[in-house]
């Protein structure tokens, strides 16, 4: 049987291996959550639901540490913060309980003239059908959670497949929802063993919901092949641009644009990438920036006192070392790191002046690479960072509430951060990409929404009136 192979980012030792799924296997699969669907005497109770994701809940915080070990030595984020991921997931589950409990229809006004007299009318949400998951590797634990809770809160059944490179912790949380007492057919794991396994699963059209977080060009081809009435949410890359004005709090911004860029070695679809500095302060914030990058402890993912981890592979880490090399032959300044400390470690790295051509500048560099560029006037800021084809979170540091409100109106955005980094997040509010940087809405209560159909009833009765 064909099996995978999960070996760790940082030292490339075999972790584990699991079988992976042939069509045989995967339509099972899917005919199993199918008829699940169809049979509305099998669906799970709201009350139900609560309960087993509570138990779900109890049951990571219980299991806390040995998830976060896991999950940092299978995808390479360092301890401390795969330790703050298992919290969020844990609270991410019951963020599902409480819009099942505060969630409700809508009442249709009626009796407003003659034809809709003697009537009444609201609506209740009901699950959408089957969902179909595809997620990435750089949140393994709590990006499964984001899209297999919200499904079995909704009353979806739910298919998940893991990003290659870490199936193991949605293994882990698929075999604790089923330990809480979910049917094991409610939330089924497929890793194919080909690559148009998947597609021909996605594009089914048993699948009423397709939910991927990953890169945009996957995304829209997937998007491009789904079934007529398929839903869908996508979450792809964001190239975060950041401004900060020269009334900013310096070593406040330095402190949170450095967490922002550096955060998992940078690989986070809205980490900090460009930074748009008022050239009065630009060397001065360049230099502190750079002096934390270089302070910052890189290593062993499972070691408590590492900061920045691996990236996901040795072939990714090539790939930002060549996007450096070709940004400083373009002229730019390295004010810190620009070197590969091992086959998939990089040096945390701070840029100046890069061209605007350049692919540090124009594309995702999902790597741990802070580019810096002065600006005379905040609209050459805002041009600058409005200039690409896509559309996600962004921020802006200043003390001036006219400068806020100013980059908030004119930034081409879905989220502005004033003085916070533009990897900023709860898991109850709004996330979503636009342009060529998503479709649909994240966020727990957005996403189970987006699982629901509402569906209304229209009452005649001769007693209304």
């Amino acid at each position: 049987m064909p099996t995978l192979k999960i070996t760790a980012p940082y030292d490339g030792q075999l972790i584990d291996e699991i079988s992976t799924d042939n069509a045989s296997e995967i339509e099972v699969i899917l005919s199993k959550a199918h008829a699940l669907f169809s049979n509305r005497s099998c669906w799970i109770k709201k009350s139900q639901r609560i309960e087993i994701l509570r138990k779900v809940a109890q049951l990571i915080r219980e299991r806390r540490d040995t998830i976060a070990v896991s999950a940092a030595r299978e995808g390479g984020k360092p301890l401390i913060d795969s330790l703050v991921e298992v919290d969020r997931a844990a609270d991410g589950v019951e963020c599902c309980i409480e819009e099942l409990r505060s969630s409700a229809g809508n009442v249709i006004p009626m009796q407003v003239d003659q034809n809709s007299a003697s009537r009444v009318a609201f609506t209740q949400y009901e699950p959408i059908g089957v969902v179909v998951a595809v997620s990435a590797f750089n949140h393994p634990f709590n990006l499964i959670v984001h899209q297999v809770a919200p499904a079995i809160a909704a009353g979806c059944p739910v298919i998940v497949k893991p990003a290659e490179s870490t199936p193991l912790s949605c293994k882990v949380f698929i075999e604790i929802l089923h330990e809480a007492g979910l049917p094991p057919e409610w939330a089924q794991i497929v890793v194919p063993e080909k690559i148009d396994l998947a597609t021909k699963l996605v594009s089914d059209p048993r699948v009423a919901f397709f939910s991927f977080i990953g890169s945009s060009r996957v995304g829209w081809m997937l998007k491009s092949m789904l079934s007529p009435g398929t839903r869908c949410a996508l979450e792809h890359g964001g190239v975060a641009p950041v401004i900060i004005a020269k009334d900013a709090d310096l070593d406040d911004a330095v402190s949170r644009v450095a967490k922002g860029g550096f955060y998992h070695a940078g690989q986070v679809c809205v980490s900090v990438q460009r930074v748009f500095c008022d050239e009065s302060i630009v060397g001065v914030f360049a230099d502190k920036l750079a002096n934390v990058a270089a302070n910052l402890r890189v290593g062993d993912p499972t070691d408590s006192a590492t900061e920045v981890g691996p990236l996901i592979s040795g072939k990714e880490c090539q790939r930002v070392a060549d996007w450096v090399t070709e940004a400083t032959e373009g002229g730019a300044i390295i004010k810190t790191g620009g070197k590969r400390l091992s086959d998939s470690c990089y040096e945390p790295t701070v840029l100046l002046g890069a061209h605007r051509d350049a692919k540090i500048s124009t594309s995702e560099v999902f790597g741990p690479v802070v580019s810096i560029y002065p600006y005379k006037h905040i609209d050459d800021a805002i041009s600058q960072a409005n200039s690409l084809p896509v559309s996600f979170q962004s921020a802006v540091f200043t003390e001036s509430l006219e400068t806020a409100m100013y980059c908030y109106q004119n930034l081409n955005a879905t989220a502005v951060m004033v003085n916070e980094h533009t990897a900023f997040r709860v898991d109850w509010m709004p996330f979503a990409g636009a342009k060529t940087s998503g479709h649909g809405v994240g966020g727990i209560p957005y996403t189970i929404h987006e699982m629901q159909t509402e569906k209304m009833m229209v009452w005649r009765s001769k007693v209304i009136s």
